[in-house]
């Protein structure tokens, strides 16, 4: 995790900035979205961006924990198996290694639930472009994430969409969703690091 906020200092944001409903992907974690849904005095969706052998995905909806470094096809078994959500994060971002690309998607797409067509911390302005198109070639809902490593972060990126009961009217809501969204300074990135950094170094 390179996440440095609080648990508390999340929901504090949230609710300052008129925020309802949060999903929660840490790398390789659920814990830290599974404690903010017992705290948080608004919806959380539990979820995991998960690392597999080509590339990363994020679970929602989840109920059990995913290891990482499963293939694409394992890693989507098991979010299924929890009759989770399946969304392809940041397709395209040509400065994360661990991005889905072309040669990947053809085989998982009929899995696959959700795109993310927009992502706060992309650095180049034509990952969305990109990631747009793909969801309207395979007729997928778009998602937006402000992939926040740190609570001013949270609400770069969101989705307005009607209110829902469950995972499969989540679906139907988003896509009914507006997208909205800045993209974060890239000075971001570097606080990233450091927290990852000085975690490593305790």
């Amino acid at each position: 995790m390179d996440a440095t906020a609080s648990l508390e200092q999340i929901v504090e944001h949230c609710l300052r900035i008129g925020i309802n409903c949060l999903a929660i992907a840490d790398h390789n974690t659920m814990a830290g979205a599974v404690r903010l849904k017992e705290i948080a005095p608004f919806r959380v969706i539990v979820a995991e961006e998960i690392l597999t052998t080509c590339g990363e995905v994020i679970g929602m909806f989840l109920t059990e924990e995913i290891p990482s470094k499963l293939t694409i096809e394992e890693t989507i078994t098991r979010i299924k198996a929890q009759q989770g959500l399946v969304c392809i994060p940041h397709p395209y971002d040509n400065f994360r290694l661990s991005a889905f690309r072309n040669e990947a998607f053809v085989a998982i797409m009929p899995q696959v639930d959700i795109i993310e067509v927009f992502n706060s911390r992309s650095l180049s302005p034509h990952n969305s472009a990109k990631a747009k198109k793909l969801a309207e070639e395979f007729g997928k809902p778009a998602s937006a994430g402000s992939d926040a490593h740190i609570a001013s972060e949270i609400g770069k990126a969101y989705v307005e969409m009607p209110d829902f009961n469950d995972k499969e009217t989540f679906l139907s809501s988003l896509t009914e969703g507006r997208i909205v969204g800045r993209k974060s300074s890239p000075l971001v990135h570097f606080a990233s690091t450091w927290a990852r950094l000085t975690k490593n170094t305790r």
